[in-house]
């Protein structure tokens, strides 16, 4: 029972793998049917992410005290019925709506199906199970792309949704079966922290508006300076919360823990910047290189191949060898896959784009497979659920933040480039778009710093 459980566990975190790229392949797509821009359909984009950050880490509360295995279930119905409702979806707010609600979905089955994943294997296996648990996203990265691709060419945009409808039914059905042989584990106190969730989910929200340059755009620079002032009074009265109530959502103490603190730190920047660079890469690939998009879902395979193979390996090292080494060789190649997208060009080969995305692929492989393994094992079993809950915030926060701040790198680059105050990122404008592009994957080398510093902190033993 321990392997269908892991199966289904593998299943799970797949499908939100699917979810997230298949999505992402066909943002320019979407931005043209539903008749918005690229700053709007991003909207789609963050609010999955939101959900998973907002939710994450209570759901991975409610798996401690409910049993993992109803809140996975209870996730793959959700996800069912959100991907159901996103291919009906007839303008982009009910997208957004609908991609919201499938976020909510991700968040369960993320939370719990990797602390499902980790509670199957044997102790001492926390790495091969973390790089299981890549190499699941990673496969369902690998399949979004060309299958979003070809169903965009060869059918409609509304087919990328309707395609995780069925296998998302199977994991629900999987999860009934292999619930009746699953104990809930006894849990000493059963309280959950409703008032620090509805904080933290509300400095979520308060958070993406604060960043996101299409909320500027509608409310003006000077009111967003609101959200600064809401985004400060939030932050204090959740840490102070968080500090006094006997059982937070959010154990601040972990933190504390230098390699949990740490790794948040590189973790949170390092994804950031990974979403930056997914999130460009579609719009120069179809709008400045004119490449379709079965095709770019084909170079987009080369990342989540790469990163499917290696995860595990990445995992099984850190079991033997630590975490140490494999952080700073991971963020390494990420710099050098900035340093590529820097010196594109209006007229570059898609070789290169696919070098980018490869170079990316091994990176992550590396660094977010030994990172999460390493904030695992330094915290006891019993704070798992709740532990990945935040690894999973944390990561969602770092995607999300990663197409925000793409918009507003491209935003400014774009009105430096063309002298005009009010333009928005163009890739009609084909050299001044990609001069945009250059700076800001310059930026992120910048930024990449420091998780190279927090990847020196770790011990070698580590």
């Amino acid at each position: 029972m321990r392997r269908l459980v892991l199966i289904n566990s593998v299943l799970g975190v797949t499908i939100a793998g699917i979810s997230t790229r298949v999505f992402v392949i066909s943002v320019p797509t979407l931005a043209a049917a539903l008749n918005t821009d690229m700053l709007g359909i991003s909207w789609a984009l963050i609010v999955y992410q939101m959900a998973g950050i907002g939710l994450g880490v209570i759901c991975g509360r409610l798996g401690d005290i409910h049993g993992h295995h109803k809140t996975y279930g209870i996730g793959m119905w959700v996800m069912a019925l959100a991907s159901l409702l996103c291919g009906f979806s007839q303008n982009v707010w009910q997208l957004i709506l609908f991609r919201f609600l499938q976020g909510i979905g991700g968040a369960m089955i993320q939370s719990s199906g990797r602390t499902l994943a980790f509670k199957a294997m044997p102790t001492g296996s926390e790495g091969k199970a973390q790089g299981l648990m890549a190499m699941s996203h990673q496969l369902g990265f690998f399949l979004g792309p060309p299958l979003g691709g070809m169903i965009i060419d060869w059918l409609h945009w509304r087919g990328i949704f309707f395609l995780l409808f069925v296998p998302s039914l199977v994991g629900a059905a999987l999860c009934m079966v292999t619930g009746r042989a699953v104990a809930t584990p006894p849990v000493a106190d059963r309280t959950i922290d409703y008032r620090g969730a509805g904080l933290f989910f509300a400095l979520t929200i308060v958070t993406t508006l604060l960043f996101d340059q299409k909320v500027a755009q509608v409310v003006g620079n000077a009111n967003q300076s609101l959200f600064a002032v809401v985004f400060a009074a939030l932050l204090w009265l959740f840490i102070g919360h968080e500090k006094r109530t006997r059982n937070p959502m959010v154990n601040l103490s972990l933190f504390s823990i230098k390699v949990f603190g740490y790794g948040s730190i590189g973790l949170l920047l390092s994804n950031i910047n990974q979403s930056l660079s997914s999130f460009i890469t579609p719009f120069y690939l179809q709008e400045v290189l004119k490449i379709t998009p079965t095709f770019i879902g084909t170079i987009f395979l080369i990342p989540s191949l790469l990163s499917m193979v290696l995860s595990p390996v990445s995992g099984a090292l850190t079991d033997r060898i630590g975490s140490h080494l494999l952080l700073i060789i991971g963020v390494l190649v990420l710099m050098a896959s900035f340093i590529v997208g820097a010196n594109l060009r209006a007229d570059s080969h898609w070789i290169l784009s696919a070098l980018l995305l490869g170079l990316s692929g091994i990176g992550s492989a590396f660094f977010n497979t030994a990172s999460q393994a390493a904030m695992i094992r330094a915290l006891p079993k019993e704070q798992w659920g709740t532990a990945i809950g935040i690894i999973n915030g944390i990561f969602g926060l770092g995607h999300m933040l990663g197409i925000s701040l793409s918009g507003i790198l491209l935003t400014w680059a774009f009105r430096y480039y063309t002298g005009l105050a009010d333009a928005t990122p163009d890739p009609a404008n084909r050299e001044v778009f990609v001069a945009a592009m250059n700076l800001t994957y310059w930026i992120a080398l910048a930024i990449a710093v420091v998780p190279l510093f927090t990847s020196m902190k770790f011990k070698r033993s580590e």
